[in-house]
């Protein structure tokens, strides 16, 4: 069985060992820790997005991370945020994502400050850190706040759309913006090698399809698109998104398409639905809608709905951080989805 799947104190173990592994690649590659490699092998990097161009001259020592993802990525790259954006949905009770939080804990590291993002983005903590590289490659960043924050360091936001981004890409340009883009080829292929044993050690899994729904309301239904990372986690075990949802076109700015509760029989193919909740009367609220409940996997319980907040929320993401620390979670709840559609 891959070690994906073995016990917690396994797996703070082999993430250890990712960042371990990246900060001894940092080292031989730049002569020294990531933190405080030379800028002489550094040459310059000048990443275009959807929101101007940063152009990085120098090795990046203070790194400061917006959105989801970044940071993790560049923990597992060898390089500590000085700073990341706060998100209290998933937190642990050290007020950081747990993923983050063991893996710093197993390196002796001290956990960043952080700072309120989103539509809130403080701005002042941000200039406070004082950074040389802002990570924003999947964010919701406004252009108004990449205007001031690219006066701050140069800031890398979204390549087209916001929260839109392959997890390959994402961590393909923060590794190019750090200057180990080797390095995160390697960690890519890692995390494909260790989908591909999830895939093999689960044979059963191949010939199922899902969909990725969420709601915002009553009357409300969105499926997420076959590349956007939570979809892209499911598939990571071997499980088939409903052909269905590659013929759905996306609502602008979210990775996925907002059909509507209206809609939901175009999801009668899926064996599975995979979802989530913001509460437990949230979910009381959707699973009482008659049109809910007349989708076919629905209705006789083929759902894979976490309701801890920290699972959903590593599910969302993938990353070396949180691809060991959510598959071992996923299979479980898996099988008894599949248990129930007596195949």
């Amino acid at each position: 069985m891959p070690a994906v799947f073995t016990r917690a104190t396994r797996r703070v173990a082999a993430i250890a060992t990712v960042i371990t592994g990246a900060l001894l690649l940092s080292a031989c590659s730049s002569g020294g820790a990531s933190t405080s490699a030379g800028s002489s092998d550094f040459g310059t990097v000048t990443i275009k997005h959807a929101l101007g161009t940063a152009v990085i001259t120098e090795q990046p020592k203070r790194v400061v991370t917006l959105g989801m993802g970044s940071a993790e990525t560049a923990i597992a790259l060898g390089t500590v945020p000085v700073g990341i954006e706060e998100y209290p949905w998933g937190s642990d009770d050290t007020g950081y994502l747990p993923w983050i939080h063991e893996a710093l804990e197993a390196e002796g590291e001290a956990l960043p400050p952080q700072f309120t993002g989103g539509a809130e983005l403080d701005i002042e903590a941000v200039l406070d850190l004082d950074p040389d590289l802002i990570l924003a490659p999947w964010s919701g960043l406004t252009q108004d706040q990449y205007d001031i924050l690219s006066d701050i360091a140069p800031t890398v936001a979204y390549e087209k759309l916001p929260w839109t981004i392959t997890w390959q890409d994402q961590m393909s340009v923060i590794g190019q913006a750090l200057g180990k883009s080797d390095e995160a080829t390697r960690l890519i292929d890692g995390i494909s090698d260790t989908f591909a044993e999830a895939t093999a050690a689960h044979p059963e899994y191949r010939d199922v399809s899902f969909s990725y729904t969420y709601n915002t309301g009553p009357g409300t239904l969105g499926v997420f698109l076959a590349d956007e990372q939570r979809v892209a986690m499911v598939r990571g075990l071997g499980l088939q998104v409903d052909p269905v949802v590659k013929t759905l076109d996306e609502t602008e700015g979210t990775d996925s398409s907002l059909i509507g509760l209206e809609n939901g029989d175009l999801l009668n193919g899926s064996d599975l639905i995979f979802t989530f909740y913001s509460d437990a009367a949230n979910r009381a609220e959707i699973e009482a809608q008659p049109l809910y409940q007349q989708i076919p996997a629905i209705a006789r319980g083929s759902v894979v709905a976490p309701e801890e907040q920290a699972f959903v929320t590593g599910s969302s993401i993938i990353n070396p951080l949180t691809v060991p620390w959510t598959l071992e979670r996923y299979v479980p709840l898996i099988d008894a989805a599949i248990a129930k559609l007596g195949k």
